[in-house]
């Protein structure tokens, strides 16, 4: 036989599922009992349950929005070596991070640099620190989403296409120089710039300066009008630092060393001795091809000569 507190917790639950409160749900029965032992009142036992739910919802969205915003792993600010980048202000970012005043005035952000700079690292670290403090964010490669354009504009759809994209207050364009200098990719690219000014903000990437842009926009008007519209309202990083790709490989091949015959200490007579022993690396490792020996002679005969 049912008891009357348990016919009113089953009532309780399906209300509570049809309010959207799961995470009430789940915890009431625990608050309760610890209210009843404690005496809390009413007013204090509901705000801990409502607090708990609020907090679940914002656990939730953040976990939608990350997964929609499609950021690549492990791009953190935290992992952002700014001091390889002297000329990136470790506050400013962080001040960038928090959003609230250039996102809600549609600003962009424009990063510039070679390859493997870490602008799209940047990027993608600040979509992230966005999307923690309440933001809709979504990160693509700007080929990728030119593409999905033209398919959208065939299919007489760009407007609506494009406007769907209004629900994310930042679009990062990942590696803008690589849109293909053609008439139909560059004009819808174009559009979403234009129909994004001054209302959704865009940050971009690119390894070429403004005055390259005519290698991917063909006229040079649009070209104008495109640089125009993104740096009105901009925050602009130059990130001219050499690849951090190359640095990494350069420090492994620094942190190799010599062969391991050297890593026991001897004396230095022994040791000496041995180097002198050892064929110049310069004439070894001329080139290890033996299919190419007149290749390999003549670089030989050039280092003798020096």
């Amino acid at each position: 036989m049912k008891t009357p507190s348990s016919i009113d917790a089953a009532r309780l639950s399906t209300l509570l599922n049809e309010l959207r409160l799961p995470a009430i749900k789940v915890l009431w029965p625990e608050f309760a009992e610890r209210a009843d032992k404690e005496g809390w009142p009413a007013a204090r036992f509901l705000s801990v349950i409502a607090e708990h739910e609020l907090a679940e919802r914002d656990r939730r969205r953040i976990e939608r929005h990350l997964t929609e915003a499609r950021l690549p792993p492990g791009k953190t600010l935290d992992s952002f070596a700014f001091e390889a980048v002297p000329m990136i202000s470790k506050a400013q970012v962080m001040a960038i991070a928090a959003g609230d005043s250039w996102l809600a005035k549609g600003a962009n952000i424009l990063l510039f640099g070679p390859p493997g700079g870490g602008k799209s690292h940047l990027a993608a670290a600040i979509g992230l620190a966005l999307i923690e403090n309440g933001w809709r964010v979504l990160f693509t490669r700007t080929t990728d989403l030119v593409q999905k354009l033209q398919v959208a504009r065939r299919e007489l759809q760009l407007e609506p296409a494009i406007a769907r994209l209004d629900k994310f207050d930042l679009l990062i364009l990942d590696d803008l120089a690589y849109v293909t200098k053609d008439q139909a990719e560059t004009s819808v690219l174009f559009e979403l710039i234009s129909a994004r000014y001054e209302r959704r903000s865009i940050m971009i990437t690119a390894n070429q300066p403004f005055g390259e842009w005519n290698r991917v926009f063909p006229d040079p008007a649009m070209t104008l009008a495109a640089v125009d519209r993104l740096v009105h309202h901009a925050t602009i990083f130059e990130m001219n630092v050499e690849s951090y790709r190359r640095r990494s490989a350069m420090e492994a091949k620094r942190q190799r060393g010599r062969p391991a015959s050297f890593a026991t200490p001897r004396n230095t007579t022994e040791i000496d001795a041995a180097r002198q022993s050892e064929p110049d690396e310069d004439l070894v490792s001329v080139n290890h091809d033996d299919t190419l020996p007149n290749n390999r002679d003549t670089r030989i005969s050039s280092r003798l000569s020096r």
